[in-house]
């Protein structure tokens, strides 16, 4: 990723589609604002504009979208 032009740390999406939407792939009781927050810095290190939040929790499968 990148900060103000500089590398300051690796970034490995769970899955990246078609170049353009992060997806963030998850297992937990609920989709966090910690969740959200990380998409989203994740968003502006890479410049893209949309992450999708997934989460495979206990119950049911749950989303979010992330746009920049």
């Amino acid at each position: 990723m990148r900060f103000k032009g500089e590398i300051v740390g690796q970034y490995y999406a769970d899955m990246l589609v078609e170049e353009k939407i992060i997806l963030e792939l998850k297992v937990a009781e609920r989709i966090s604002s910690a969740h959200k927050a990380q998409a989203l810095n994740y968003l502006k290190g890479t410049g893209l504009k949309l992450a999708i939040i997934l989460n495979f929790g206990p119950k049911k499968l749950e989303s979010h979208h992330v746009v920049n």
